[in-house]
């Protein structure tokens, strides 16, 4: 395989297991392709024509050589150090999972997602869409001055390949915390817990000082209905939106991470809050994806903070 295989692996596995179904990526690509149709050719120069194929612009191949990929270099936050490391390692590339170069600078627009799953959940769209707009803007601007090809240019000057996938990756954890969510069916918010500490990488993550912890609500409560509003589509969304949550009939949120402000106002209007350790999250959509790569004949070496569970005897 070469990186672009890789990408295109990530994104029909990320489609696959988005939480809107694969009808709906579909859409959103129809949309691309049509305002690109309706650009002037001058405009259309200057497309981004990685919009039309690649609904999650969070992710791409930022250094590529060209060579075949046998040696994986795979993290969750890779640095120039760690670059320099795969280097020596004979890694021929290195897959980061948060978002380097422009698909930092890009992270805003698979916030989009984010409307939609919650539609799903029974926000309203219009309210779903109006809340997320200005939260959009704000991780836009927050994201403007970031030096995000520091490590791009380390592996290029190393002539190591280098990728990241995110929003494909947060999809696959989606999915699967919600099948499991499914049919374990807890009813209380102490069962939610247990449910998810029982995976191998969140089993590893409370080893690490970081396990699953309540930030708002309490073991004995009932969960409702449960909603994995928080888990993908690039990073926390609205402050705001928790009140139309529980008007939707939101009893309990899954997140990866919770801003203070966030937990706050899902304490206000009387929602639990379980946080299933960052990194731990990370690490389960990685491996769903790096396990598939295994199954390929390309061996894996974990790294930046990856915690590597194995599902497949290959990998």
């Amino acid at each position: 395989m070469n990186q672009k295989q890789i990408l295109e692996l990530a994104i029909k596995m990320g489609a696959a297991a988005d939480l809107r179904g694969e009808g709906a990526v579909e859409k959103y690509l129809d949309r691309q392709k049509k305002k690109f149709n309706a650009l002037s050719p001058k405009k259309q120069t200057e497309f981004d024509k990685e919009r039309l194929v690649n609904p999650y612009m969070d992710s791409g191949v930022w250094a590529d050589n060209g060579r075949p990929v046998k040696k994986v270099m795979a993290g969750i936050d890779i640095c120039s150090g760690d670059v320099m490391l795969a280097k020596s390692l004979g890694v021929d590339t290195i897959i980061n999972h948060h978002p380097l170069g422009k698909g930092l600078a890009m992270l805003d627009e698979v916030m989009h997602l984010q409307a939609d799953v919650l539609a799903m959940y029974g926000v309203p769209i219009n309210i779903a869409e109006s809340l997320m707009k200005t939260r959009i803007s704000e991780v836009g601007r927050g994201v403007h001055a970031s030096n995000s090809y520091k490590t791009i240019d380390a592996a290029k000057l190393a002539g190591v390949n280098l990728m990241n996938m995110h929003t494909p990756a947060d999809n696959l954890v989606a999915s699967f915390l919600k099948k499991a969510i499914e049919k374990k069916k807890p009813e209380y918010v102490g069962e939610l817990v247990e449910l998810i500490a029982g995976i191998e990488e969140y089993k590893e993550s409370a080893k690490r000082g970081s396990p699953v912890k309540i930030f708002s609500g309490f073991e004995d409560r009932r969960v409702g209905k449960i909603a994995l509003t928080e888990i993908t589509g690039g990073t926390e969304g609205a402050k705001t939106i928790y009140r139309e949550m529980a008007n939707a009939g939101i009893g309990t949120i899954v997140a990866m991470h919770l801003s203070e402000e966030h937990r706050k106002n899902a304490e206000e209007a009387h929602i639990n809050v379980v946080v299933a350790s960052h990194i731990a999250s990370d690490s389960l959509g990685m491996n769903l994806f790096l396990d598939e790569l295994a199954k390929k004949g390309i061996e894996i070496i974990p790294c930046g903070g990856l915690i590597r569970v194995k599902r497949s005897k290959e990998g």
